[in-house]
């Protein structure tokens, strides 16, 4: 019942988040606070000036942005849309410029948890339910590596597993990002898709990774860990693995309903004889869990002929079996760590991997982040240097598959991986290369 003129005097005095939220009341409020007047003042405190305006009987002058003209002259909302425009082109030319310097072993940018503090990203998942009743997990903690991110979400009560239908995983970013302070969650935020999945039958279509005493682990294409208790049909904790080089356009240019597609890649002029195949790639491979890290390592100049294509996949040998100067260690126990508010764990044998394959102009050509488990091969070791079990890690999506084989060495307590080959999608290398193999 107060009148407009007293609810304006008072919407005057609050700053542009809290006005965001008070336009979120009802129709009445939205009206006032989308008023030119307040916007085009707190527009020109934040931004320079273009022009000063000299009143002729006053010694006072106003400062007017150029080509505001008139306030009565715009539409309602105007330099609100404005004033969040000229927000998000800021941020935007500042995260630019953090990931401008790229690392030249993984062709990544350097500053990433820079830029995604700059922009104030965040990530969150949403349960939806055979009803529709959405619920969603904030604040996950996270692990930065060379080449990815981790994300770890646990809770004392999660919805349980057969009442669930999807769970959506999206990058948030406050629609007005302080520098000066965290981002609130009641704040104006925007959502971006990243990955939908599918959980209407998740201990049938996940992949079973492994397990402890106390949890079961599953795992979704892409990047996506859902840990259940043991013997019962409810989440224990969920983890979600992202690579740096789709982090941030997933995570930022998406919608909430469309998940970002990137552009598609132009190809550059090859001088070498067409019969040659991919040539000097070169691979980044990270094995880690949580604090750990495995193996963190750059194979250079990986190539493959035509005669190495089979069955719809280009071979990539990185690691041969006979080669073993070549053969490479990993450090520590792998296993991969867990821990909710009551309890905690190690699941054997499970870790992330990490890979980045650049392309001849060392420009990301297949990069992924995903949860994997070793397995034991019912083959012996058959090579005189390694007498000990062998184990073996296969990875596949829709682009490429990535086969590795390890020794373990009983005396040094030690992995060795023996072989290691990529096989790369032919549908993946014509569109990249524009050839067809």
């Amino acid at each position: 019942s107060m009148p407009s003129e007293m609810l304006m005097k008072i919407l005057s005095y609050l700053d542009a988040v809290s006005l965001l939220c008070v336009a979120c009341v009802n129709k009445r409020f939205y009206h006032l606070a989308n008023d030119n007047g307040i916007w085009l003042k707190i527009y020109s405190s934040c931004f320079p000036p273009k022009r000063t305006i000299w009143k002729a009987k006053s010694v006072q002058t106003e400062t007017v942005p150029l080509g505001c003209g008139p306030i009565q002259d715009r539409k309602p909302g105007y330099w609100k849309k404005e004033y969040i425009l000229k927000q998000i082109a800021a941020v935007r030319t500042r995260v630019m410029q953090l990931v401008k310097p790229v690392d030249p072993y993984t062709g990544l940018p350097c500053k990433n948890k820079k830029a995604i503090k700059a922009s104030g990203l965040s990530w969150i998942i949403v349960l939806k339910d055979k009803n529709g009743k959405e619920h969603v997990m904030e604040k996950p903690d996270l692990s930065f590596k060379d080449t990815s991110v981790t994300m770890f979400w646990c809770c004392a009560s999660w919805p349980c597993l057969d009442i669930l239908s999807t769970l959506k995983l999206f990058g948030v970013m406050p629609l007005l990002p302080d520098q000066s302070r965290a981002p609130s969650k009641n704040g104006p935020r925007r959502r971006s898709l990243i990955a939908e999945y599918n959980l209407s039958n998740l201990t049938e279509s996940g992949v079973a990774v492994g397990a402890d005493k106390l949890v079961q682990l599953f795992s979704v294409n892409p990047g996506l860990l859902v840990g259940l208790w043991k013997g019962k049909n409810e989440i224990a904790f969920v983890m979600a693995s992202l690579h740096y080089h789709q982090l941030l356009e997933r995570s930022t240019l998406g919608s909430a309903n469309l998940q970002y597609a990137p552009p598609p890649n132009k190809p550059v002029l090859d001088d070498v004889d067409p019969e040659y195949g991919l040539h000097d790639y070169d691979l980044h491979l990270d094995m880690h869990s949580g604090s750990c890290t495995y193996l963190c390592g750059t194979f250079k100049s990986l190539f493959c002929r035509k005669d190495d294509i089979e069955n719809g996949y280009l071979r990539l040998t990185v690691v041969s079996l006979k080669d073993n100067t070549k053969h490479v260690p990993l450090i520590g126990t792998v296993g991969l760590s867990w821990e909710t508010e009551a309890f905690k764990g190690n699941v054997k044998d499970c870790y992330v991997m990490d890979v980045t394959l650049l392309d001849e102009t060392r420009k990301p050509f297949w990069c992924f982040s995903a949860p994997v488990c070793m397995e034991v091969s019912s083959k012996a070791s058959n090579l005189y240097d390694y007498m000990g079990h062998v184990y073996t890690t296969d990875y596949a999506d829709s682009e490429g598959r990535v086969c590795v084989e390890l020794v373990w060495l009983e005396e040094t307590k030690e992995y060795f991986i023996v072989n290691l080959v990529l096989y790369i999608s032919t549908e993946k290398v014509n569109n990249w290369c524009g050839t067809n193999y």
